[in-house]
Formats: structure tokens, C-alpha cells, sequence
């Protein structure tokens, strides 16, 4: 029977299947199970923050305003594409929040190795430290405007944004095809 099974039979028998119709084992995937319309469509509905937000904001949401704030302060599209697609990974494995994240070294160590992947299929593998280090500062920058704007009680962020980021409710499909019309842009630019 499937309970007298060892764990490791369990994960080598668990696949996803993606909005597209993709079966995909989450522990064993390569460049052609990524599609962008997968990505687009899940961020589109995974909340931010658990969900403990005055409302719905998803992560393409978040995405969306990070690639415009990438391309506001650094005039790069190719670090747009990237903040674009920074957190790709959770459209295949979720999210958990920060505070927990940090404590899982094995969902770190899998979702690194969706990133990976990601970029790679994307050609933004060769991104260096210092454009991953910008990355996280304006997700972290975002993020402290998500706080102050969608849960009220966090003060107000000293950083400055370049953008005017959207954090008005919207519905997933308009996001959705935001981010994949942007996709589109950004990959077009050489």
C-alpha cells in the first residue's frame, strides 16, 4: 500500500499539473516544463503576504511593480526581466513568508534551484552579484511600500521609490495579461 512506502517512493510519484497542462515532478524538471503563461496565470491569483492583507494583491501584482521601478532607476531591461521574473518560482512551488522562509533550507534549496532554472530559460543566467543585489533592494523597497499601503499598521518606508506602484485591487485576469504583455516587450529588447 502507498503508506507502507518510504518517502522518497512518494516524491519519485508526485507531479503538478500547470494551467497549461503540463505535468511536471516538482523535484525533477528541466527549461521546456517552465512556461510563461503558467507563470503569468498563478502569480496572477497567489496572494502576497499569506493573505493577511486589507486585500487581495497577488504576486504578479508585486512583480509588475518591481520591473517598473527596475527600469526607472536603472534604465535596463534585461534587470526589468528579471525583477519581472523574481519570483517566478512561486508560480510552480508557492510561497511562504519571510520570516519562516529563511528557516527552511530545503524549500530555499528548491526554490534556488526553480530560479536556476527560470533564468536559464529566460537568459538571465548570466546576471551578475551586483544585479542580484539590486534586485533584492527593490524587493525589499517594494515590499516596504506593500506593508505600509496594505496593512496599515507599519509606518511609513524611508527608502524612495522612482515609480508610482499600483497597489489598487485588480482582477487576476487584467493582471495577468499585464504581466505577460510585458514579458513580451522586455524579451523583444535587446
Amino acid at each position: 500500500t502507498d503508506r507502507s512506502r518510504g518517502l522518497g517512493d512518494v516524491y519519485k510519484r508526485q507531479y503538478m499539473h500547470t494551467y497549461t497542462g503540463k505535468k511536471i515532478n516538482p523535484f525533477a524538471f528541466t527549461k521546456d516544463d517552465i512556461d510563461i503563461k503558467d507563470i503569468a496565470h498563478a502569480l496572477s491569483l497567489l496572494c502576497r503576504g499569506g493573505g493577511h492583507l486589507k486585500m487581495f494583491y497577488s504576486v504578479a501584482q508585486h512583480s509588475l511593480n518591481c520591473a517598473q521601478e527596475a527600469f526607472l532607476r536603472y534604465q535596463d531591461s534585461r534587470l526589468s526581466l528579471a525583477c519581472l521574473l523574481h519570483d517566478a518560482s512561486e508560480a510552480y512551488i508557492s510561497d511562504i513568508i519571510r520570516p519562516l522562509k529563511q528557516h527552511l533550507k530545503l524549500y530555499e534549496d528548491i526554490e534556488s534551484q526553480w530560479m536556476k532554472v527560470i533564468f536559464e530559460k529566460y537568459k538571465l543566467s548570466e546576471l551578475k552579484d551586483e544585479d542580484l543585489l539590486k534586485i533584492k533592494r527593490i524587493d525589499d523597497d517594494m515590499l516596504a511600500y506593500e506593508l505600509y499601503t496594505l496593512m496599515e499598521y507599519q509606518s511609513k518606508p524611508i527608502c524612495l521609490l522612482k515609480s508610482q506602484p499600483c497597489f489598487a485591487e485588480r482582477h487576476h485576469h487584467d493582471v495577468e495579461k499585464e504581466f505577460l504583455e510585458l514579458f513580451e516587450r522586455l524579451s523583444n529588447i535587446k
